[in-house]
């Protein structure tokens, strides 16, 4: 049991809201939590995520550590 005056207030069916609409229900220290990102809606979760290869930085690197066959073409790659 906790120490009583010390803890704050608990909150076991604190709702998420993520763009308006509920998304889950935890415990928390406040009764509603809003948040823009969630497990839901993240591109890691979701498998929408994309590697952006900006100046060629990712294709540098597969060549600097040898994970590009050097004998493939540029319209392989394509």
């Amino acid at each position: 049991m906790p120490k009583p005056d010390i803890h704050p207030k608990w909150y076991p069916e604190a709702k998420v809201y993520c763009n308006g609409e509920v998304v889950m229900t935890i415990g928390s220290t406040k009764p509603q939590l809003n948040v823009d990102v969630w497990s839901g809606n993240h591109p890691f979760f979701t498998g929408t995520q994309k590697i952006i290869d900006t100046e060629g930085r990712v294709e540098r690197f597969m060549r600097k550590y040898g994970m590009v066959d050097e004998t493939a073409t540029a319209d392989d790659k394509k």
